[in-house]
């Protein structure tokens, strides 16, 4: 999984989508009417697949010399690593320039919260599904068999969790993720610790449920995985749920800003 970048105001007219007129500095400054800023989170999201696969291949392949034994030592070392490249991609020129969602949910999200123009969540969403795939199949082509062995890096979940067991738990991934987002958008001073929250918050999504729901909580982090290895009978459960889960949390946090005090400073209510 992964978010959107928190960083500086956007130069754009007042009272475009996307916007909040007089308020605190938009905290995903995009214009994805911009051609380039798809290709960038097309790229992002390759290079996240790729490195992920990447890392799964070398710790759970039992034929890889580095193959950690236990399956939540391996998924710890996973999610302690895609923490860390996600909180990169998010410094990156480009996850600058894009906001570095790299996440279908998280675009959504942050559409539904009123930080990112409704007119971009299409081709973000392409872009990040395409990149899914392409970093996945680079990933095929750079480590061979390997990666068919470990299923092409999809997040699997345990035999003995059902359907709905895995749907819920993905979802709620992306209730947490949201609210969480909503927070540093009323709190823009604290947008700093954004990138950082974010890294810790994978990283235990993926060393806790990992084993359990397979902690994917990015429709874009199984797309391509699940597509390439011809396992799709489950993959509705990983596009549907953290979508579900985005509504939900957007839903949530516009009902606590109602319900409470206005933010302090210059954060306004993102309406």
């Amino acid at each position: 999984m992964s978010g959107g970048e928190m960083s500086g105001p956007a130069a754009a007219p007042a009272g475009e989508p996307g916007t909040r007129t007089g308020a605190a500095p938009a905290p995903v400054p995009t214009e994805p009417e911009r051609p380039g800023y798809p290709l960038y989170e097309f790229a992002l999201t390759a290079t996240l697949m790729f490195t992920v696969v990447t890392i799964i291949r070398w710790v759970l392949d039992p034929a890889s010399p580095l193959a950690l034994g236990s399956l939540h030592l391996a998924l710890l070392v996973v999610g302690a690593l895609a923490g860390a490249l996600v909180f990169g991609l998010l410094r990156s020129p480009w996850g600058r320039r894009s906001g570095a969602h790299m996440n279908p949910a998280v675009t959504l999200a942050l559409w539904l919260l009123r930080a990112f123009p409704g007119r971009g969540v299409a081709a973000y969403v392409v872009a990040q599904l395409g990149g899914s795939v392409a970093g996945t199949a680079l990933a095929r082509l750079t480590w061979g068999p390997a990666v068919a062995r470990v299923g092409y890096g999809a997040a699997a979940a345990a035999p003995s969790w059902s359907a709905w067991a895995v749907f819920a738990a993905e979802g709620g991934c992306l209730v947490l993720v949201t609210l969480m987002i909503g927070f540093f958008l009323v709190h823009p001073a604290q947008e700093r610790w954004f990138p950082s929250a974010l890294a810790l918050l994978i990283c235990a999504i993926i060393a806790v449920l990992g084993p359990l729901s397979g902690g994917a909580a990015n429709p874009a982090r199984q797309f391509g995985p699940l597509l390439m290895s011809g396992a799709t009978a489950g993959l509705w459960i990983y596009l549907v749920a953290p979508a579900l889960g985005a509504a939900l949390g957007a839903g949530a946090h516009h009902l606590i800003i109602r319900s409470g005090p206005a933010p302090h400073g210059d954060a306004k209510r993102p309406w």
